[in-house]
C-alpha cells in the first residue's frame, strides 16, 4: 500500500516539496505519494482539523511550511529539542495516533554550507543577521559544528539576546545590534537570515563584516544576486550561495526520518537552482 505525505500551508502553490520529495521516492525506490496541501487559516482550529482528516485517511507525515509553523507545534504530541528551540515545527510524522515534531531547517542549513559549499564551521567566526523562527532553529546545529565564534546580529537588541539566553552552551555565542558589527572586524561565514531580501532590501550591514576568503549564504532562495549577496560579492566574496541547498537539504533529512534511507540531494539541489546573476 502506497503511504501517503504532503506539505500543508497557505498558499502553497509556490512549494518545490511535492517535486522534490517525488525525486527522493524515484533515485531510493520508495512506494509513497506526497502532494501540497492548502490548509485555511480560518477558523483558529482550521489547521488542526486539517491535519486530523489527513491523518484519519491514512498519512504518515508531513512537511510544515507558512503560515502554519507555530500551530504545528502546537498541535504536536512529541517535539524535538531543535522544535522546541525554535517554538516551531517544519515536519511532522505520526505514529500510534501520536503527533511527532521536528524541525529541520538548521540541519539541513548547516549541511549545505559544510558539505555542499565545502565551508566547514568549526573554528571560524560566523554572523547571523536576523533573531527569528529560523534563527532559533538554526542555533543548535550552529554550535554543534564548533565555530569559534556565533554572532546573533539583530536590529531589535534585546530579540537577539533573548534567542541567545535560550541556548545554554559553552562555544562563544554573542548577541548584539549592527552598530556593535562595525567594530567586530570579518566574518568567515555571514548568513542573512532575515525578511529584507523577500522584499528587495538590504539589511543594514557594512561591507567590513565580510572576509573576501569566506563564504555569505542568503537563506531565501529562487531570487537570483539579492541585494545582501550583491553586497558580499562587491565586498570581494567570491562563495555565495543561497537557501535552495538548504531547502532540499531539510526536505532530505525528513524523508530520512520518515522512511529510513538518506536520498541523494546534489542532483535536485542542480535541478532547482536559479543562477545568481
Amino acid at each position: 500500500m502506497t503511504d501517503q505525505y504532503a506539505v500543508i500551508g497557505n498558499p502553497i502553490g509556490h512549494t518545490k516539496s511535492p517535486l522534490i520529495h517525488r525525486l527522493f521516492a524515484k533515485e531510493t525506490g520508495q512506494d509513497i505519494t506526497y502532494t501540497g496541501m492548502e490548509a485555511p487559516t480560518e477558523p483558529a482550529d482550521a489547521f488542526a482539523a486539517t491535519v486530523r482528516r489527513f491523518i484519519a485517511a491514512g498519512g504518515r507525515g508531513m512537511n510544515v511550511t507558512a503560515p502554519f509553523k507555530l500551530q504545528a507545534f502546537a498541535i504536536a504530541d512529541e517535539r524535538s529539542e531543535r522544535a522546541a528551540l525554535a517554538g516551531a515545527v517544519n515536519a511532522m510524522k505520526f505514529e500510534n495516533g501520536r503527533i511527532i515534531a521536528e524541525n529541520f531547517d538548521g540541519v539541513g542549513l548547516v549541511r549545505d554550507i559544510e558539505v555542499n559549499l565545502n565551508q566547514p564551521l568549526a573554528g571560524k567566526r560566523v554572523l547571523v543577521l536576523g533573531a527569528g523562527g529560523a534563527v532559533r532553529g538554526a542555533l543548535l546545529p550552529f554550535i554543534a559544528a564548533r565555530p569559534a565564534e556565533l554572532v546573533v546580529a539583530n536590529r531589535h537588541v534585546p530579540k537577539a539576546e533573548a534567542v541567545v539566553a535560550q541556548v545554554a552552551s559553552s562555544s562563544r555565542l554573542i548577541a548584539c545590534g549592527y552598530r556593535e558589527l562595525e567594530t567586530m572586524g570579518q566574518f568567515d561565514l555571514v548568513v542573512n537570515a532575515t525578511s529584507a531580501s523577500l522584499t528587495g532590501q538590504l539589511p543594514p550591514v557594512a561591507p567590513s563584516v565580510f572576509s573576501p576568503r569566506g563564504a555569505a549564504y542568503e537563506l531565501a532562495y529562487g531570487k537570483g544576486l539579492t541585494p545582501f549577496l550583491r553586497l558580499a560579492r562587491n565586498a570581494g566574496v567570491q562563495g555565495v550561495a543561497d537557501g535552495v541547498g538548504m531547502l532540499v537539504e531539510q526536505a532530505a533529512e525528513a524523508f530520512e526520518w520518515w522512511r529510513g534511507v538518506r536520498p541523494r540531494t546534489q542532483a535536485v539541489i542542480d535541478r532547482l537552482t536559479v543562477p545568481l546573476k
